[in-house]
């Protein structure tokens, strides 16, 4: 049984495909687009799944789309009644992309050649919460735990708590819109003079250089609830009819959340460009404590009511890495499991996994630990290329291919590696990498100023082998997608400063022999010259979706200043 799910006309739009259960392929549609957080139809995502699964959409049983208009439908309903005299540009946004989201069978028949009732027999609608539940907890190992799902909307919910069980999800509680966890963070992402859809990492990034010294005004924001969800203070934020959520330039733009109370008691926001103070990083710091706070009021309310030692979670607010880091210190959960596309991106496997398991009661399936479901290219196929564009290079077999990156690295100097499968989610993992040595003080600057062109204060993530982590890092926990961050040992935080951030904390990625062989395999080369079980890792990329093509990468490499590509096993230098 063919299951073929979707991300359609939202930010982060994707597809993945799935057999008997068992995940095929999925990646996100900016990959082919180009087009940071593409927002629409994913009509080259499908292809590309559907290609990978060697089927037509004829074959496909069902097609599971994250979205059900049918959700909360009273709710909609009574906000439209208690809102109809107002002006409504959050309306009329949505009035428009349900009008897209209901010409899907459309755009399938147009990809397809089917006609569109054939199409509507295979179509299930999932509700964008519970496909966020599914992505986590239905991949997890766990054949009981409770679940999270914790994000800035979609539905008409923005958190969502249950339980899975088997093949089953029983939903405790919600959240309606528009309090927001999400849009909380947002706002203040905004008023911090970061305007763009998806930029909160950037505060979460910041937060490090600051104190927490506004925690007790932001307090004031957010009211924690007896029940373990939360409330707000609608004051600090724009009539929320006003908001503007436009998903039709395939951009996602969303207008300015936050109100004239929040400037009232936190002054003048930040324009895009000015120069960062103190105050502005203190709040960082504050804003990414109090959100914290909130998760773990959430969780610890949620294992005393399940009893549950394990614990899934996903939506965008489980991209917060520096919150994960802390979830098994903070909580009475023993065991956690976050997907690598916890974002909006893992709808689409998400729905699925959905209509496998809960909705059509078949068995599940093994545990999803690696994320390398995207494109790949054969040697052969670089080979060709390389020689049309009259590029020199050489191929070289993984021993001396390894040994040729760590000279260069130890250099010192940047590579990019471009490795089999890419990666699902927003994260380069060992297939779409920029690497350099951990050991280098001013990789970072370099990186961040002559390759990245992003701002300094943006922390590098150090890949380390599975069986080293505990010697290097405070906690010992399984992190394969790099959703987390924990403390580095104080006596190692010199010895790989390039990955160290200022805090002395680092995103870890453990990478495993089983999962990443060839990734795994060059950075145990790279330990063998210098001691060092580690290698810096950043995205693929240079302020654009990461690369997905032999030639994206080429490009990349030749308009920044990388030392060294690396293409499966084609090696070029400058």
């Amino acid at each position: 049984m063919y299951i073929l799910g979707l991300n359609a006309y939202h930010a982060d739009s994707s597809a993945a495909i799935f057999k008997d259960g068992v995940l095929i392929a999925a990646t996100e549609e900016e990959r082919f687009r180009r087009i940071k957080h593409w927002a629409g139809f994913p009509s080259e995502a499908i292809k590309f799944c559907l290609l990978e699964a060697g089927i037509s959409l004829k074959e496909v049983d069902y097609v599971s789309i994250g979205r059900d208009p049918k959700a909360k439908f009273w709710s909609k309903v009574g906000f439209v009644l208690k809102n109809i005299a107002k002006k409504n540009t959050l309306l009329s946004d949505r009035i428009k992309n349900s009008k897209r989201v209901a010409s899907i069978e459309e755009e399938l028949a147009n990809i397809s050649g089917l006609n569109e009732s054939e199409i509507k027999s295979k179509i299930i609608n999932v509700e964008h919460h519970r496909s966020h539940l599914a992505s986590a907890f239905f991949a997890s190992p766990f054949e009981e735990a409770a679940i999270l799902s914790i994000d800035g909307s979609g539905d008409f919910t923005t958190t969502m708590i249950a339980i899975g069980k088997g093949n089953q999800i029983e939903v405790l509680d919600s959240v309606n819109f528009p309090v927001s966890a999400g849009l909380f963070y947002t706002a203040f992402t905004q008023y911090l003079g970061f305007p763009h859809y998806g930029d909160e990492y950037k505060v979460m990034g910041l937060a490090p250089y600051g104190k927490p010294v506004f925690a007790e005004l932001v307090r004031k924001v957010l009211h924690f609830t007896p029940d373990g969800l939360f409330n707000w203070d609608s004051n600090y934020f724009v009539n929320i009819t006003e908001i503007k959520l436009d998903y039709s330039t395939h951009i996602p733009e969303v207008s300015t959340l936050y109100g004239k109370k929040l400037v009232e008691v936190f002054g003048p926001a930040r324009k895009a460009g000015e120069e960062l103070t103190q105050e502005h990083k203190d709040l960082a710091a504050s804003v990414q404590l109090v959100c914290e706070e909130l998760i773990f009021h959430i969780l610890n309310h949620l294992q005393k009511r399940t009893g549950l030692k394990n614990i899934c979670i996903a939506g965008g607010v489980a991209q917060n890495s520096v919150a994960n880091g802390k979830i098994l210190q903070k909580t009475n959960f023993e065991n956690l499991y976050i997907p690598s596309a916890g974002h909006d991106a893992g709808i689409s496997m998400g729905s699925a996994l959905y209509a496998h398991n809960h909705l059509l009661k078949q068995k599940r399936t093994s545990t999803v630990f690696s994320a390398y479901t995207g494109s790949k290219f054969s040697n052969d196929y670089i080979e060709k290329f390389l020689k049309e564009k009259n590029i020199k290079y050489v191929r070289l077999q993984d021993a001396e291919l390894f040994e040729r990156i760590t000279d260069k690295l130890i250099e010192p100097g940047v590579v990019g590696w471009f490795s089999g499968r890419a990666e699902f989610g927003p994260r380069a993992l060992g297939a779409r990498s920029i690497i350099a040595d951990p050991r280098n003080a001013k990789a970072k600057d370099l990186l961040n100023s002559k390759i990245k062109r992003r701002e300094s204060f943006r922390p590098f993530a150090p890949s380390i082998l599975r069986e080293y982590v505990g010697e290097y890092f405070e906690r010992v926990e399984d992190v394969p997608f790099m959703e987390k961050v924990f403390p580095i040992k104080k006596e190692k935080r010199e010895e790989i400063p390039a990955v160290t951030h200022v805090d002395g904390t680092g995103r870890l990625q453990t990478v495993m022999k089983e999962v990443s062989p060839r990734y795994y395999g060059l950075i145990d080369t790279f330990r063998k010259r210098t001691g060092v079980p580690i290698l810096l890792n950043t995205s693929f990329n240079e302020n654009e979706p990461i690369v997905n093509t032999p030639a994206e990468a080429l490009d990349c490499f030749l308009r920044t200043q990388m030392d060294m590509l690396v293409l499966e096993n084609c090696l070029i230098e400058r």
